[in-house]
């Protein structure tokens, strides 16, 4: 997994707050996590990182 230290502490509070998206996030790999993690680098309110957080999975098969 990315070193937390590289990721933006919204991003990181975000993911505590919704356990399924963090436990999602966390099982994939590295490579895999980074598009994520710089598309939270984008985000600019809390609104906005709640829903971008809610929304990480939406599009991606099981």
């Amino acid at each position: 997994m990315i070193d937390n230290q590289d990721l933006p502490i919204g991003f990181l509070m975000e993911l505590a707050e919704h356990p399924d998206v963090l436990n999602r996030f966390a099982s994939l790999t590295e490579p895999e996590q980074k598009p994520y993690v710089d598309g939270s680098r984008q985000v600019h309110s809390r609104e906005q990182m709640r829903n971008y957080v809610e929304t990480m999975f939406s599009g991606v098969k099981n």
